[in-house]
């Protein structure tokens, strides 16, 4: 599959991105790259290798993961307490996207 310009430019658009014609251009040749290996990663036999679903997991969980302990958090209002501009029991955040 050849990503052309207009993909590149509708998937910007979609993520809110504004691109130069040399980003689009530059984007255009990386996602071509990654699904030209993509498609090499498919050409692969996978028939004889079992289904996994973490690469770590024959290690043993504890080499991949730390112990899950619960721990007190902050309060609401101890994160509130160095906000700019809190409106309890929310942060004020700016407008960042425009439509």
């Amino acid at each position: 599959m050849k990503i052309t310009r207009k993909d590149v430019e509708h998937v910007a658009a979609l993520a809110n991105l504004e691109l130069t014609p040399d980003e689009v251009e530059r984007m255009q040749k990386q996602l071509d790259s990654i699904l030209a290996y993509i498609d090499k990663l498919n050409e692969l036999d996978t028939a004889t290798v079992a289904p996994m679903a973490q690469v770590l997991a024959e290690s043993g969980p504890e080499a991949a993961w730390r112990h899950d302990a619960p721990r007190p958090g902050l309060t609401r209002a101890d994160a509130l307490a160095h906000a700019p501009d809190p409106q309890d029991p929310f942060f004020k955040v700016p407008k960042v996207i425009e439509r």
